[in-house]
């Protein structure tokens, strides 16, 4: 059931995107929170087992790339499901709006520098994927610039996969009217004011926009090196779930192993 989940919930390499196909309220095998709460302890326990043992072994590394619509839950998904690994061999970078320095250079340069090393695990809270959402839908590119970025990216998570990393990309589905109600939850709390910005709503505006940029970025850059998985997430606890599920699915296949001590453990005696 597990794997299969994974399975459907993976774009396939070619596959033409369309969102409106793929239902955010969709919750796999669980009708309710309670009934996916101990699969989703028992993925959290297996995620802590398995980065534990990719730090030790330093072979491989895991590259986790979120993007969502505001208010989709990319921060409540890495607070429930990542903070359970070690914090020694795991990282969350942001990517907010380029500094002037960055940009100086060219779009992937920022990007480069957050990639994790060996036995580590990079989360990316938004990514290079901006630069074929955002500007596109802005127009802050002409589209014979953005439009060559698909390809641009494509051969540079291929680049990365060559040298041992695994990278699993994670875009989180909700609705419009899903994030109206979570918008209108941020004004209603006064201690949850300050994650509410007049600025989302200036987004909620190109919200077709941003649809058919993200069906193309599915469409485009999904890659047997560096898939994308489309997740429901509309129900909160689905999502983390899902997510856990298919990190669990990916690493596992790594098939990575404790390291061999270097000497012989009966020869030495601690007094």
């Amino acid at each position: 059931m597990n794997e299969s989940l994974t399975a459907r919930l993976r774009i396939k390499p070619g596959q033409h995107v369309k969102l409106a196909r793929h239902d955010p309220d969709f919750t796999g095998p669980f009708t309710n929170k309670k009934d996916a709460k101990d699969a989703t302890k028992k993925n959290l326990d297996k995620l802590f087992e398995l980065q534990y043992k990719m730090y030790a072994e330093n072979k491989h590394s895991l590259l986790v790339v979120l993007q969502a619509m505001d208010t989709a839950g990319k921060d409540g998904l890495i607070r429930h499901v990542m903070t359970g690994m070690n914090p020694q061999g795991c990282h969350v970078t942001s990517f907010k709006k380029p500094s002037e320095r960055e940009l100086d250079q060219d779009y992937l340069w920022r990007i480069h520098q957050a990639v994790p090393a060996k036995g580590e695990v990079g989360i990316f809270n938004r990514s290079h994927y901006e630069d074929v959402l955002v500007v596109r839908v802005h127009d802050l590119v002409p589209k014979t610039v953005w439009s060559k970025r698909y390809e641009e990216i494509n051969q540079f998570e291929h680049y990365l996969a060559s040298t041992g990393m695994t990278i699993v990309k994670i875009f989180l589905h909700i609705s419009k009217n899903e994030q109206k109600q979570r918008l209108q939850a941020r004004l209603d709390d006064p201690l949850k004011h300050w994650k509410f910005s007049p600025a989302d709503l200036g987004e909620r505006k190109h919200w077709n926009e941003y649809m058919r940029a993200y069906e193309d970025a599915l469409s485009k850059c999904s890659t047997p090196h560096a898939p994308w998985y489309v997740i429901p997430a509309n129900e909160k606890w689905f999502r983390n779930y899902a997510v856990s599920q298919i990190l669990v699915d990916t690493m596992s296949r790594l098939r990575m192993s404790w390291p061999k001590p270097t000497f012989d453990p009966k020869d030495i005696k601690i007094v």
